[in-house]
């Protein structure tokens, strides 16, 4: 009985592959094997032979692959090729870059950049928070009880308008605790408190900035009372100290997470030519950053707060390490990427 003509169509169409296979596979197998290695290990552990050697055979798989399709090679076939080619254009095509070349490039143009891209908004937040601290410092002078309007109970403990000289004096230099085990709670303490607020601030930008405008605005209507207080005592400088060690970093990280939600805000209100939807994806990348950034302040503020601030005593060395630091986020957030951008 002889075969049908469907069989000896699907009879030929295999030996016709097995002869196209045979022909071609010991390159393809080659390729499989050079791109295992870029896709393990990064495309820069194949030498310069192997870099030639696999765009070469890429172009020889595209080639195939287009010939297959040509003669209408059996579906099996079709579809290895079209997984390798595809395997190959991304080791070859793609960018190739690690987990640590990303973070790196994050830090070395990623949040500069945005910074330098968000002076508008860290008007806002670095405005919000200077006013706050004017107005509470202005009101309390006027008139002490507004010290209690402004500052909770539990967060003054005892630096009150009726406290002595001599007991606010002894908040900025108390050394009655000073065991690590203390100091490191007391520092993880301090990192969630301050990583809750910044992270509120930033959430509350989407509501057209006004949230976190405000809430960065109570941030100073706190600080301004108890700068008054220490004023008033006679203990400016050494609050100057005492703030500046940590305060520095610190109270920056809260005002760069609210430029950070002020970046949402503002993409809500003028989103320009842009659609607001379109307008708030491209600036939540940058938001994004300055939150990133809000959050490694936080942790050195809270490193430093929690151990330092504790450990040094004199003021002259409280101003060196707050300033100091300061001036390093500076320089690093003014003149870091700036090749990058160029390009």
């Amino acid at each position: 009985m002889s075969a049908l003509p469907q069989d000896r169509d699907a009879e030929t169409a295999t030996l016709r592959s097995a002869r196209f296979r045979k022909e071609r596979e010991a390159g393809w197998k080659r390729l499989e094997k050079l791109i295992a290695v870029a896709e393990k290990s990064g495309i820069r552990r194949l030498t310069y032979r192997e870099t030639l050697e696999l765009s070469g055979l890429y172009r020889q798989a595209v080639n195939s692959l287009s010939a297959a399709r040509a003669i209408s090679l059996d579906k099996a076939l079709l579809t290895y090729l079209d997984r390798l080619c595809a395997r190959a254009y991304l080791v070859v095509y793609a960018p190739q870059e690690s987990i640590g070349d990303a973070v790196w490039r994050l830090f070395a143009q990623g949040i500069p950049q945005a910074v330098r891209r968000s002076g508008v908004a860290l008007l806002v937040g670095f405005l919000a928070m200077g006013l706050g601290a004017l107005l509470g410092y202005t009101l309390f002078q006027r008139d002490p009880s507004w010290f209690f309007t402004f500052v909770p109970a539990e967060l003054a403990a005892g630096r009150t308008p009726e406290a002595s000289a001599a007991y606010l004096r002894e908040t900025l230099y108390d050394t009655s605790n000073r065991s690590g085990a203390a100091l490191s709670v007391f520092a993880s303490f301090l990192f969630s408190h301050n990583t809750q607020i910044a992270i509120l601030i930033f959430a509350l930008g989407i509501f057209a900035a006004l949230p976190s405008f405000i809430l960065t605005f109570y941030n100073g209507l706190l600080l301004g009372p108890f700068v008054a207080i220490f004023v008033n005592a006679g203990l400016g400088f050494d609050l100057f100290g005492w703030l500046s060690i940590h305060g520095v970093t610190e109270l920056a990280a809260i005002c760069i997470a609210c430029a950070g939600g002020a970046r949402l805000g503002l993409a809500v209100l003028l989103p320009g030519r842009l659609s607001r939807r379109a307008a708030l994806r491209d600036n939540g990348r940058d938001a994004v950053k300055l939150l990133i950034l809000a959050g490694l302040m936080l942790i050195v503020a809270g490193l430093v707060e929690g151990f330092l601030r504790q450990l040094i005593q004199a003021t002259e060395w409280r101003l060196i390490i707050g300033w100091g630091l300061g001036l390093m986020w500076l320089g690093w957030l003014t003149l870091a990427g700036r090749t990058g951008a160029a390009r």
